[in-house]
């Protein structure tokens, strides 16, 4: 019986008594509104529920009552071996250990659909992150937010939503024609100009640039430009989806700058032209002195928004205006932006555009604010020399720590990385210590085969002992810490249950024998606690494929 279940069967309960105490009007009250829990002392039981001190009120009784009556009519319920009261109204619920155990097969069976859920099902959400700017290696703030959108964008899909990891290339505007700049001028052997790109990668693009264009520095100097744009900025897109994809990170949608400002057929209206157009319709567009302006203030923005300037030039409000537009253009119905620390004034300003676009501030966009993340002992890029690389910190530290690592506290939570501790092999190491649990369980199966041990026989009722009671009751909550975690986009809550359950199987393993000791027989208590062994791995596996982690088999 798991917890969807359970709050079924209390609902199967509860009705009829709630009809009673209101003169036969039904309660609007759904499976899904009984919260269960896992009470701290698992003398309590298994399950926990406020549910009777939640209606007391309404049904016009007091709670202890409520609750006795429910606890009364559960323990007719299969699978329920004892439902009692506790303090001012909790109901506290022992499962049969058969109904209990019956899990395990479950998960077994179930093998990587085990957690997935439709809680987000119909959703069509757009995840926009990293979004840097093609002129330099991606650096540790990149990094943090690669490795968090892309874990909210696994936990989205597992949760049933239709997903689309999207990186938005800031590749027009003047930062593009400075990155030009400093590659001609190293071609050249001169000095960087002033306010380019500094760094030996800019050297090793020159030289790329010289060995694929010989005759580069015999073109006029405007020819140059337009040649140092195009190949850096190729050269150097492609190096930044090199390192995300080796920092298992990629992006099903890589959206150019460009395409916003680029001309429609025949000399039509860009898409920055045609969002100017569609804001006016909406009413919120206004013109002021020789500019033009978006009214933002009427959806909480602290101060009304140029569009275009005066001098006919578009700000860069246009093209955040025409990128939202369209990405409801292409049916996405949810948005979210994590942006860096440093960005707090975008949230504002994106909830009022999707105001005056006519969506729900509210509902139809949602930004993201991360904190600072350092890392202790850290160089700088010997290429950038003023930040610290991402390929840098994944070759020092591994994929698989810096990624756990980054995941397991929250995003707006300023994060310091103690790079000793991530390179241990011991159980202080958080990452170390869920994936040990996981080689673990496979050399329990490993060692289980080789003694003959297999899963011909399940009796789940066999599963009596403390430590499997509680292993399994957190096995059960595996599938609404994914959908939770999807809702609330906190990756950190799979991770500390990871460790949670990782702890639990340890406890396990020390106190329960898989294999018989000795020259005992193999009974069936043996074959039902490898069903449970393998289930635990499985839920590991799971979990740290949500993050984006390896499950290695040995270790």
């Amino acid at each position: 019986m798991n917890p969807e279940a359970l709050a079924t069967a209390i609902l199967s309960v509860l009705a009829p008594i709630a009809d009673e105490r209101r003169g036969g009007e039904p309660l609007p009250l759904t499976a899904g509104d009984i919260v269960l829990e896992r009470p701290r002392n698992r003398e309590h039981g298994d399950w926990a529920t406020n549910i009777a001190m939640r209606l007391a009120k309404q049904l016009g009784t007091n709670p202890r009552e409520l609750a006795q009556q429910i606890a009364d009519g559960l323990g007719a319920v299969d699978g329920i071996a004892e439902a009692s009261v506790a303090g001012p109204g909790f109901l506290n619920v022992r499962l049969e250990a058969g109904a209990a155990g019956a899990l395990a097969k479950v998960i077994v069976d179930a093998g990587e659909a085990y957690g997935r859920n439709d809680s987000q099902a119909g959703r069509s959400i757009n995840v926009e992150f990293v979004s840097a700017n093609p002129t330099g290696p991606l650096h540790i703030g990149h990094t943090r937010w690669a490795a968090l959108g892309d874990a909210i964008a696994r936990l989205l899909d597992a949760s049933g939503a239709t997903v689309a990891r999207e990186f938005y290339i800031n590749d027009a505007g003047a930062q593009m024609e400075r990155f030009a700049g400093s590659i001609v001028a190293a071609a050249q052997g001169e000095p960087t100009p002033e306010g380019g790109y500094a760094g030996s990668y800019i050297t090793d693009i020159a030289q790329r640039v010289l060995t694929d264009r010989p005759d580069f520095l015999a073109l006029d100097p405007e020819v140059q430009l337009d040649v140092a744009r195009e190949l850096g900025y190729r050269y150097q897109l492609a190096e930044q989806q090199e390192s995300l994809a080796k920092f298992n990170v990629v992006f099903d949608v890589w959206f150019s700058e460009r395409i916003l400002h680029a001309k429609g057929e025949d000399g039509g209206p860009s898409l920055v032209d045609e969002a100017v157009d569609r804001l006016r319709a909406q009413g919120h567009v206004f013109d002021q002195d020789d500019a033009v302006w978006v009214r933002t203030t009427d959806f909480g923005d602290d101060k009304d928004r140029v569009i275009r300037r005066s001098n006919g030039e578009y700000t860069y409000f246009a093209a955040d205006a025409a990128y939202y537009l369209n990405k409801g253009d292409r049916g996405f119905e949810h948005k979210i932006y994590l942006l860096g620390a440093d960005h707090h004034g975008y949230v504002h300003r994106l909830k009022a555009l999707a105001g005056a676009a006519g969506d729900d501030p509210e509902k139809d966009v949602e930004v993201l604010i991360g904190q600072l993340v350092s890392v202790g002992g850290a160089r700088l890029s010997k290429r950038a020399g003023n930040i610290i690389e991402m390929d840098d910190l994944r070759e020092w530290l591994g994929t698989d720590a810096l990624r756990y690592s980054l995941e397991r506290s929250p995003a707006d939570s300023p994060l310091s990385l103690d790079p000793e501790l991530l390179q241990k092999r011991t159980n202080d190491n958080p990452v170390f210590y869920v994936q040990y649990a996981h080689a673990r369980t496979h050399n329990v199966a490993r060692n289980a085969a080789d003694s003959g041990v297999d899963r011909s026989a399940f009796a789940p009722e066999l599963l009596t002992h403390e430590t499997e009671s509680a292993l399994l009751g957190a096995l059960q909550e595996f599938p609404r810490i994914v959908a939770f975690a999807a809702e609330v986009r906190e990756p950190h809550r799979v991770a500390r249950y990871l460790e949670e359950l990782a702890g639990l199987y340890h406890r396990w393993y020390d106190n329960c024998r898989v294999i018989p000791q000795g020259d005992d027989p193999i009974e069936d208590v043996h074959r039902t606690r490898l069903w449970l062994n393998d289930a635990t791995g499985q839920v590991l596996r799971n979990g740290l494929d949500l993050l984006g982690v390896s499950a290695p088999e040995r270790m």
